[in-house]
C-alpha cells in the first residue's frame, strides 16, 4: 500500500482523495498539505489524516511514499523538484508545467531521482479512450486525416476576482489550462507528435479577466490535422471525433463510442460510468510498485506542455506557432 500525501485540498483534491479513499488496496491519503489549514481541517479528519501548511515536513516524512500535487500550475515544477529531490514519488495534476523548460527540469530531477512521476491526464484511463485507440492502431478506420476535439463547461463563471484561477498568468489562452489541455494530451495520445498550431482566444461572456473563448487549429507531424475548442463560460461538453479514409469514430461525454464505417452500419456502446481518477491514481500505484508503467510517458507529458506554450504564444501574437 502506498501511503500519498495531498498538496493543495482545493475541489479537485478532494476528488482525487475521495476516489480511493477506503476504496483501494494499492494507495491510500494519509497526510495532506494547504495553504489555509482552518478551511480545510474538517475534511481532512472525516478521511483520517493529518493537515498542515509545510511542504517540507511532509517531504521529510520518512511514512510517506509519494505526494499528489493538485496545487497552482505556475507551482508544479518547484514542488516535484524538491519532492524528487528528498525521494517522494510525484503525481502532478495538469497542466504539468506550464514551459517546456520547467517541464524537462521536472522530470530530469524526477529521473536523475529514481522516482516516478507521473502527469493526471485522467482520460487516457477511460474504455472509450481505449477503444478509440485501438480503431485508430488496428486500422480500422484506414488514412487518420483528422481530428476534432472540444472539452467545455461553465466552471470559470464561478471564478473570483483575486482567486488564482482567474490570473491570466495561470489560465492563459482561456479554459486551457483548466479542460483543453486533456484534449492536447488526448490529441498526442490518438495521433501523435504536433508540429505546429493557431490560436485565437479572447473573452467574451466571462467577468472576470481572462479568456473564455479559445479554438486552435493543430497540424501532426504525421500530415493529420486538428482542431480543438475550448469555453469556459457555457454547457458541459466533451468530445473527440476521429476522421479516417474508412470511418469516423468518437467519444461523447466521456462514456458515449459511436463508430461509422464507410460501409455498413454504425455501431454504438455506452461504457457507462467508470472512476478515471481512481484508476490513474492505482496506476501511478503500480508504476511505484513496479507493477506495470505509468501508461502516459514522460516524453509525452512534456511535448504537451510544448504544445501548449505553443498555444499561448500564438494566442498572443496571433500568428502560427511551430511546437518547440
Amino acid at each position: 500500500m502506498i501511503n500519498a500525501a495531498i498538496v493543495g485540498l482545493g475541489g479537485w483534491a478532494k476528488v482525487l482523495v475521495n476516489s480511493v479513499h477506503g476504496k483501494s488496496d494499492k494507495i491510500r491519503f494519509t497526510a495532506g498539505v494547504t495553504r489555509t489549514v482552518a478551511n480545510g481541517t474538517d475534511y481532512a479528519a472525516e478521511r483520517g489524516f493529518p493537515l498542515g501548511d509545510d511542504y517540507a515536513k511532509i517531504l521529510a516524512d520518512p511514512a510517506i511514499d509519494a505526494v499528489v500535487l493538485a496545487t497552482p500550475h505556475s507551482q508544479h515544477a518547484e514542488q516535484i523538484v524538491a519532492a524528487s529531490a528528498a525521494g517522494k514519488h510525484v503525481f502532478v495534476e495538469k497542466p504539468f508545467t506550464l514551459s517546456k523548460a520547467s517541464a524537462e527540469q521536472a522530470v530530469a530531477a524526477a529521473d536523475v531521482a529514481g522516482v516516478v512521476m507521473a502527469l493526471g491526464h485522467n482520460r487516457r484511463f477511460m474504455p472509450s479512450w481505449t477503444e478509440l485507440k485501438n480503431r485508430i492502431d488496428s486500422g480500422a478506420l484506414g488514412t487518420i486525416m483528422h481530428v476534432e476535439t472540444n472539452m467545455s463547461g461553465h466552471g470559470a463563471t464561478r471564478f473570483q476576482t483575486g482567486g488564482w484561477r482567474a490570473d491570466r498568468a495561470e489560465s492563459p489562452a482561456g479554459g486551457m489550462g483548466g479542460m483543453g489541455i486533456h484534449m492536447v494530451d488526448t490529441m498526442i495520445g490518438l495521433c501523435g507528435p504536433i508540429k505546429d498550431v493557431h490560436c485565437l482566444s479572447l473573452r467574451r461572456a466571462l467577468v472576470v479577466d481572462i479568456d473564455d473563448t479559445t479554438s486552435m487549429l493543430f497540424r501532426f507531424e504525421s500530415g493529420i490535422t486538428g482542431y480543438l475548442g475550448t469555453i469556459g463560460a457555457t454547457t458541459a461538453t466533451q468530445r473527440v471525433q476521429i476522421f479516417g479514409s474508412e470511418g469516423t469514430a468518437e467519444i461523447r461525454q466521456e462514456r458515449h463510442f459511436e463508430a461509422r464505417p464507410m460501409h455498413g452500419e454504425p455501431e454504438i456502446v455506452d461504457f457507462g460510468p467508470f472512476d478515471k481518477e481512481k484508476a490513474e491514481l492505482e496506476a501511478f500505484a503500480d508504476a511505484i510498485t513496479g507493477t506495470a508503467p505509468y501508461p502516459l510517458p514522460n516524453d509525452q507529458a512534456i511535448h504537451g506542455i510544448s504544445v501548449f506554450e505553443a498555444v499561448m504564444k500564438s494566442a498572443v501574437s496571433g500568428e502560427t506557432v511551430a511546437v518547440g
